[in-house]
């Protein structure tokens, strides 16, 4: 048995999901509004004085705390069917469907929200490990309900859905250093492969 896990964010897309998905919701001119009023916030996470998860639940919070959940997830679902394919790298699509066609389990772990993500993964038959939103009286609280799905905590996640010993391969692809302890786990491992 093989497990594949691939990383979202810049190893299979050419953007960010967050910034596309803020962007589609709240339009150009209020998604670059909100970054001026987070500037602050912007600067501490770039100075290292917040940690990515930190900063990730500040700018969730700014734009959609308080949403009702049956809304949020209809357009986040509208966004994933009609818009990710946009963004999605064709070598690294074909990767994975070679991979499927092969009866391996494929999983996307992102620290991107599931909200915007299951719909693409449902689409495409892709196992999904992603952060979660906290919903409170069918709203958006502006915070996580789950750790943000970044570093270890990628590994974590794993470790929770699935019994590693199980596979004799695990092929990791990832691009950024929040990537790095789930390449850890790979027998093969796939830093920055698609162009």
């Amino acid at each position: 048995m093989k497990l594949i896990l691939f990383d979202f964010d810049g190893t299979i897309t050419r953007k960010d999901s967050l910034i596309e998905f803020i962007k589609y919701v709240v339009g150009d001119f209020n998604y670059y509004k909100g970054l001026l009023i987070l500037s602050p916030i912007l600067l501490a996470y770039k100075l290292k004085i917040l940690t990515n998860s930190v900063a990730k639940e500040k700018l969730i919070s700014h734009f959609f705390k308080g949403w009702d959940k049956i809304e949020f997830q209809s357009i986040a679902d509208k966004y994933s069917i009609e818009k990710i394919d946009e963004i999605i790298k064709p070598e690294a699509l074909k990767r994975i469907k070679l991979h499927q066609a092969k009866g391996h389990t494929v999983v996307l772990v992102s620290a991107s929200i599931e909200c915007w993500l299951k719909g693409w993964c449902k689409k495409n038959n892709i196992e999904l490990i992603g952060t979660k939103l906290d919903i409170k009286n069918n709203k958006l609280s502006g915070r996580f309900s789950t750790k943000n799905c970044y570093g270890i905590d990628k590994v974590n996640r794993i470790k929770e859905k699935y019994n590693l010993s199980e596979f004799d391969e695990i092929h990791v692809f990832g691009n950024s250093k929040g990537d790095f302890p789930m390449l850890e786990l790979g027998t093969h491992k796939y830093y920055k492969f698609f162009k």
